[in-house]
């Protein structure tokens, strides 16, 4: 079939207009419907090489540009079943656009369906896993590491936030379509890693923990993170083979959980040698 608009909508109060900002702002939402939101191409391009089935386009013309079309056309030509695509006049689109700078184009995905049995890990795997994450720009900005050392799955135990909120998806620059990423219970977790011979180091100030930099990262490895206000639950701590630090030099005690997720997964590639 013809990759072309079949419509233009320039009503705020069009149906459609209205389940997207239903789709932005309201998480039992995307649940209900199995959708999410994506904006920018950049993103959408992540998603569609994963394999993320796209139901719906919206574009504003004059924001996406020729260059814009142009990437879309071969972004989708390829493709058997192409998606449903309106376009948008700019009032319209800026509505329900939720980032500055847009580059004219939003799209509805079906948001991926994933368990734990789903995961193909390599014989050697690096896993992050991280306990009750709640900030979506944190989630993002792991999620952009995992994709960049790279890590082979990160877990989210008890989230929460929503993996597929759309400032997730912004926040990752779309690295969690590109990223092995489910949630779980912490204690299914924990069985997983065993079950697999993962070797899990939880990062937690504690006197018995070690620095990262005398561990043994080589073998297979499960980095474990808690949340910044909190760190990890004495649960978590427990279930962990050791307790690890990042040593601090200076007058604050700890990291954003995100950059000790950095400081930590470089670290193990960098043992590991380039991968």
């Amino acid at each position: 079939m013809p990759f072309v608009p079949t419509d233009r909508l320039s009503s705020p109060q069009n149906p459609r207009i209205k389940q997207l900002l239903k789709l932005q702002q309201k998480s039992a939402e995307r649940r209900f419907l199995g959708l999410t939101l994506v904006e920018g191409l950049r993103e959408l391009t992540i998603a569609v090489e994963a394999s993320v089935a796209v139901a719906t386009l919206y574009t504003c013309p004059e924001l996406v540009g020729e260059t814009g079309l142009a990437e879309l056309h071969s972004l989708f030509s390829s493709k058997k079943d192409v998606p449903e695509w309106f376009e948008v006049t700019r009032p319209v689109f800026e509505k329900v656009a939720y980032r500055e700078g847009s580059d004219g184009l939003l799209a509805v995905l079906k948001t991926p369906a994933r368990t734990l049995a789903d995961l193909h890990l390599p014989p050697n795997p690096l896993v992050l896993v991280l306990e009750a994450v709640e900030k979506p720009g944190n989630l993002g900005a792991i999620l952009r590491t995992a994709d960049a050392a790279p890590v082979d799955a990160v877990l989210i135990g008890d989230p929460r936030t929503d993996l597929f909120n759309p400032n997730t998806i912004r926040s990752s620059i779309g690295c969690v379509f590109s990223v092995p990423v489910v949630a779980a219970p912490m204690a299914e977790i924990f069985d997983f890693l065993r079950q697999k011979g993962i070797r899990s180091y939880a990062a937690a100030l504690t006197p018995q923990a070690h620095s990262y930099l005398e561990c043994d990262f080589r073998p297979p490895t499960a980095l474990v993170l808690g949340t910044e206000a909190d760190g990890l639950t004495p649960a978590a701590q427990a279930a962990c083979d050791e307790t690890i630090i990042i040593p601090m030099m200076g007058r604050i005690d700890s990291l954003n959980v995100s950059v000790a997720g950095a400081v930590l997964a470089f670290e193990a590639v960098r043992q590991r040698g380039q991968r």
